[in-house]
């Protein structure tokens, strides 16, 4: 199991290590200092490809049975952000398509859906079968839309890795924690390139794709064991879950698009008030969500409690979001004046 995490960080590592060079000598997947964006906090030109060394050291699941159902779906997953770091031409329908195509295939072949709820609640298994689909699609853009500061979105994806290895060891399923150690050997090999100095980026391929991966591992995990809640698998997921729901309800308020960016993320709020850097604000987040990683993971079974901790951190995230919204509004505003 060791041997497998260090080939795939190995494959990950070099590969993007190659990656890095040609993107710079040939001006391939080039994210740019001076481009306009409202979530853009780099100040030098760097590679968007980071997720082709985490695809290659993904393809380590063809030595496991199940890894081997996985690797389509990954592979779809994957070209529906690729595309758009390549072109930046790929349109919002053709990207949720693949989506949902990586999503379905990989439910169909793994026969993993959720069905049951926790608390007694069931759904019809065709009912588990969209929501889990959904849920997928759902978390592979959570994890692209908190993907704003060196380390972030990987540090999130490892502590949820690291959750899940304790929890498949607990129910003695080998084969996802192999899963979980090749998704975690690749993603560390992204991360050492990406933390602190931001030598090249996920990009939407390698957040769709890390997104992707750990859906499906806590899909599986939720389906199959009885002992695992749904609401574990919600609670570990909950910072980037919540991120996505409070942006579309937040920018439906203000009579914006959902899909429109802007500059008003907690990541970034947390970075113009608190801690003004780009790591130190991935190592912020990534310290304040540890208790609750940790509590979750040792009470996995239990779906009160992580009801309970899910409902901590929403009323602990709105009380930060409107503190850091009001300290930026009144700096804003003296800056104007």
């Amino acid at each position: 199991m060791t041997l497998l995490f260090f080939y795939a960080f190995f494959i990950s590592f070099t590969v993007l290590l190659f990656v890095i060079f040609l993107s710079h000598r040939y001006e391939l997947f080039m994210d740019h200092s001076h481009t306009d964006k409202p979530q853009s906090f780099h100040t030098d030109t760097t590679s968007r490809a980071g997720g082709i060394g985490v695809l290659l050291g993904m393809f380590l699941l063809l030595l496991i049975p199940l890894g081997l159902k996985f690797l389509l779906s990954i592979i779809f997953a994957f070209l529906s952000g690729i595309f758009e770091d390549f072109h930046n031409s790929l349109s919002p329908k053709l990207r949720l398509f693949l989506q949902f195509i990586a999503a379905s295939t990989a439910v169909w072949l793994s026969g993993a859906v959720v069905t049951y709820l926790g608390l007694g609640i069931s759904l019809p298994h065709w009912i588990g079968t969209i929501f889990s689909i959904f849920a997928i699609v759902g978390m592979m853009n959570a994890i692209n839309i908190i993907d704003g500061f060196n380390g972030l979105a990987s540090g999130v994806i490892l502590m949820i890795l690291a959750s899940f290895a304790t929890v498949s060891y607990q129910q003695h399923n080998y084969e996802i924690l192999h899963i979980i150690v090749i998704t975690a050997g690749t993603t560390v090999g992204f991360f050492i390139l990406n933390f602190p100095k931001g030598k090249i980026f996920l990009g939407d391929g390698g957040a769709y794709l890390l997104g992707f991966i750990v859906a499906i591992i806590g899909i599986f995990l939720a389906s199959k064991y009885i002992h695992v809640s749904p609401w574990y698998v919600l609670a570990i997921f909950i910072y980037p879950v919540w991120e996505v729901i409070f942006s579309i309800v937040r920018k439906k308020y203000i009579g914006l698009s959902p899909m429109e960016p802007d500059a008003y993320h907690l990541h970034m709020l947390i970075y113009r008030n608190i801690t003004h850097s780009n790591p130190l604000t991935s190592l912020f987040i990534l310290l304040t969500l540890l208790p609750s990683t940790l509590l979750s993971t040792l009470y996995a079974k239990s779906s009160k409690g992580n009801i309970a901790i899910v409902l901590c951190f929403i009323i602990c995230y709105l009380i930060l979001y409107y503190y850091l919204q009001k300290k930026d509004a009144t700096h804003q505003s003296t800056l104007s004046s």
